[in-house]
């Protein structure tokens, strides 16, 4: 029951991130608020770590949390926050939907786990999805290098988890303390790269998105996540996004004003239905 109740919060959680990040973006550089985020969570999930009495992570735990923060937060959240200029909140969150497929591509990669014909057809039918809302998008002339970049920050989402659950199981607020100060890093040196303004936040409507994405994102959500993949596989918990894209798209269209197409929303019944079939109850012990 408990990695069910985190499975959905998980989605619960992410399902407004893709909102709140799109409203972020409107007060603060995309990359730069991305590098504000993750340094505030470093901070407050090192010192929670640190209170309990718990050590960092060293040795292989702390090359499996590096190898977490370099593609969840240091390649992921910069390329999403950047590509949320582009993409509406609610189609970013679709695209994420082909986590599965790259998860189990990456696991299979990596001897994590086996390649299944179930998780390949489930797959398939997701893509189908996404090539529908991706023709859709193109008609409202969304740029391709927002779909680009969110698909790539997705990716390497699916790597940094997979390669977290390769190593040994760890507490999910020090990997995740190390994992955040990671993708700090990366995320910082491509924000002056790309010659960002480094403002902070001087009022309510900027600070309110950077909180809510720290608390409710990183110390939320991913460490949720961390949690779940020592008790799931790391494929069966990419399935957390099966049940953004519906929250996301509605929030994106009530919030946002952002357009559901009928293409976008056949596509996105395509992308739930594959990644359905992909989630089909495992066997005992997965």
């Amino acid at each position: 029951m408990r990695p069910w109740l985190a499975f959905a919060a998980c989605g619960a959680i992410w399902g407004s991130t893709f909102l709140v990040i799109s409203i972020g973006n409107d007060a603060l550089a995309p990359v730069w608020a991305a590098t504000l985020r993750l340094t505030l969570a470093a901070a407050l999930l090192g010192l929670w770590t640190v209170a309990r009495g718990r050590a960092l992570p060293r040795g292989a735990a702390l090359r499996a949390a590096l190898g977490y923060g370099v593609g969840q937060f240091g390649i992921n959240l910069p390329l999403l926050y950047w590509g949320e200029k582009l993409v509406p909140s609610g189609v970013s969150a679709v695209l994420y939907a082909t986590v599965p497929l790259s998860s189990a591509l990456a696991a299979r990669a990596l001897r994590v786990e086996r390649l299944t014909a179930r998780k390949v057809v489930g797959a398939s039918i997701a893509l189908a999805g996404v090539a529908m809302l991706f023709s859709a998008s193109l008609q409202r002339h969304v740029p391709i290098a927002g779909f680009a970049a969110i698909l790539a920050g997705a990716t390497a989402a699916s790597l940094g988890t997979t390669l977290l659950k390769r190593g040994p199981r760890q507490d999910p607020f020090a990997a995740n303390a190390v994992g955040c100060a990671a993708g700090a890093i990366l995320a910082g040196l491509a924000s002056f790269t790309l010659g960002e303004t480094h403002a902070f936040p001087a009022t309510a409507r900027a600070a309110w998105p950077l909180i809510y994405l720290t608390v409710a994102g990183s110390l939320g959500a991913y460490v949720i996540l961390a949690w779940l993949l020592a008790h799931w596989p790391v494929t069966r918990t990419s399935y957390i996004t099966v049940i953004v894209p519906v929250i996301a798209l509605g929030l994106g269209a009530a919030v946002r004003h952002e357009p559901l197409a009928p293409a976008s929303l056949a596509g996105t019944a395509l992308i739930l239905g594959g990644l359905l079939v992909g989630m089909r109850p495992a066997r005992a012990g997965h």
